[in-house]
């Protein structure tokens, strides 16, 4: 590693635990204070002074004892300097305040001779013991007047010198004792509470790696592995497994898991009313913990914690960590599971949403490439007639025979009805998706009326060489339709058929009729236009698209706007009928259904 890289992650590294250090600052200070009350209770049971000094060396707080000694209230100490406090003794305790913290070590059994600003007493003796608090800035002073014992000592020194000696060395001892008791039971409180925020520490430093790994990816897969396979490395158990709902069918499918030591269950689908207990309380966004009572034929008997995944939006899937029978996960584990899912439930909604735009993204390209490829193809095909149109009356103005004039009015009324009909059918397609497209309903004999709709077809057929069949069921009856509107649908869809026949191909025009069963709720006669002609099942869905034209599969050349079989299925839903498309074996076909009584069918 790079050593300025190493030193910006040391140094990252330090104002991370500095900014976790003052989030838990609070309950650091709380831990001082109850450890502070503890030893003011202790050192006022044995009426020893305590005061805490910090740097600048001003009162912290003191004790009721220590109050007394300076005679001013208790409540007025805070913030005063040790000078003001204790006057007389403010050298001696300023010294040794100094020394502790340049040194780190206590001060034990110092003795200080002073003069006292009350006129009853002439000399008061003391005995101090100073010592550093851990990890703060702050110094505990612990002062016993010894006055007492001094004059007992001076008066059995003439006496009883040895007696004397032995009563303060056993007062002295008893002293440091305490004062020894009350430092361990600090030292004690404040390596616990130094333990909790490094395990504090280590719980976010896990989390944010976890976390970071989760959000890297808009993939649900990757960020299901990535998830799983973070707990069952920090957790050190045995797997862990993550599946998704579908709240429609009831069913839960796993989707992916990671397994050091079990048999995995990734692809396994689970329906919510199998074990609806358990089920019930994920839906309600409920963890829980349990070991299985009878052993899995696969795992055996094992403790399992489950997890819900879920956001604002609800439940979409859970999180499912297993372990040895005589584990439990503490809520130290259980804290991490649940922020995990989160995040993870937080991504996964990120990565439906990307994909949900994305594919509109695509849909928008999609829409603009076939407006602009109708905008082409119209271009073109209005533009090709009106360019014969000039081109003919060019050359009629020019014609030197009536034979010639004529052949150019026959081209001047082709494409003028070729470019009427285009029109018509952008016209009647608008009002047709605006609903604005009249029927006329009216009995039609099939029989008698479709040989003069299929005549024209025939002939075409015949000139391209192309074979086209007509075959009616013997029992038609009489269809209630639009006349028009069925002619422009037959027509359509017979000129397709010519359009993507090859020559010496067929064409074939079945009507047939079905009566009103069980199966079949109403009355229906059906018109089945099939051509020898293989289309894609890639393009099937999309030939009823408007401006859609099926790629090299023209063998005439006629071009077309791609509007013929879009407006078919609007004329089809018109009469209240349904059209589909097969292609098979060689055969394409297009099959239309209407109702023989309008108001009856529809699909």
């Amino acid at each position: 590693m790079n050593p300025s890289n190493q030193d910006e992650s040391e140094r990252l590294g330090l104002v991370n635990h500095k900014k976790l250090l003052n989030t838990r600052q609070p309950e650091l200070d709380n831990c001082w204070q109850q450890i502070a009350d503890a030893c003011f209770a202790a050192g006022s049971s044995v009426l020893v002074g305590i005061l805490l000094v910090n740097q600048q060396l001003r009162c912290v707080q003191v004790n009721a004892v220590l109050a007394e000694f300076s005679g001013l209230p208790l409540e007025e100490h805070q913030g005063k300097l040790l000078r003001d406090v204790l006057p007389d003794l403010a050298d001696a305790l300023e010294k040794a305040c100094q020394q502790v913290w340049e040194t780190g070590q206590p001060i034990v059994d110092l003795e200080v001779e002073s003069e006292w600003s009350l006129p009853s007493e002439a000399r008061r003796y003391w005995t101090i013991a100073c010592f550093p608090v851990a990890h703060t800035p702050i110094v505990s002073l612990f002062i016993l007047e010894t006055t007492s014992v001094k004059r007992l000592e001076h008066a059995l020194h003439t006496t009883k010198g040895q007696s004397a000696q032995l009563a303060i060395a056993i007062q002295q001892s008893k002293l440091h004792q305490q004062i020894q008791h009350l430092n361990d039971e600090l030292e004690n409180q404040v390596a616990a509470r130094t333990a909790e925020l490094q395990i504090a520490f280590e719980f976010e430093a896990t989390l944010k790696r976890i976390t970071d790994r989760v959000r890297d990816s808009l993939d649900e897969d990757q960020i299901l592995q990535a998830a799983v396979r973070e707990l069952v490395l920090v957790l050190k158990i045995s797997g862990c497994n993550a599946s998704m709902y579908d709240l429609e069918q009831r069913t839960s499918t796993t989707c992916y898991e990671y397994t050091t030591s079990i048999s995995p269950y990734q692809g396994r689908i689970a329906k919510f009313s199998a074990v609806p207990e358990l089920y019930s309380q994920l839906l309600g966004g409920q963890y829980f913990q349990f070991c299985s009572l009878v052993p899995n034929p696969e795992r055996g008997l094992v403790s399992m914690l489950a997890c819900p995944i879920r956001d604002d939006q609800g439940v979409i899937g859970d999180l499912w960590l297993i372990h040895h029978k005589e584990y439990a996960f503490n809520q130290q584990d259980i804290r991490l599971v649940e922020q995990v899912a989160n995040q993870c439930a937080i991504a996964i909604r990120q990565a439906r949403l990307y994909e949900k735009s994305q594919a509109q993204v695509k849909e928008l390209e999609r829409l603009n490439q076939l407006k602009d490829d109708f905008l082409s193809t119209v271009s073109h095909e209005l533009r090709t007639p009106l360019s014969n149109i000039k081109m003919a009356i060019h050359m009629l103005r020019a014609a030197p025979s009536l034979e010639k004039r004529e052949r150019y009015m026959a081209i001047l009324e082709a494409e003028c009805g070729r470019e009427i009909e285009l029109i018509n059918d952008l016209l009647d397609l608008q009002k047709l998706e605006n609903d604005s497209y009249t029927v006329a309903i009216e009995p039609l004999d099939l029989k008698t009326w479709l040989p003069s709709v299929i005549s024209p077809f025939a002939s075409r057929a015949h000139t391209r060489q192309q074979r086209l069949t007509v075959e009616l069921s013997d029992e038609l009856p009489i269809l209630m339709s639009d006349r028009k509107t069925l002619e422009r649908i037959l027509a359509e869809l017979l000129n397709n058929a010519c359009k993507y026949t090859p020559p010496q191909g067929t064409i074939a025009l079945q009507v047939t009729h079905r009566s009103a069963s069980a199966t079949n709720a109403v009355s229906t006669t059906t018109f089945a236009v099939k051509n020898q002609a293989n289309v894609s099942p890639t393009e099937i869905p999309r030939m009823f698209e408007k401006f859609y034209r099926i790629p090299k599969a023209d063998p005439w050349q006629q071009g077309g706007t791609g509007l013929g079989l879009a407006l078919v299925k609007k004329l089809v839903e018109t009469l209240q009928g349904n059209i589909t498309a097969t292609s098979a074996d060689g055969w394409t076909t297009l099959q239309v259904d209407l109702p023989v009584l309008i108001g009856e069918y529809r699909e």
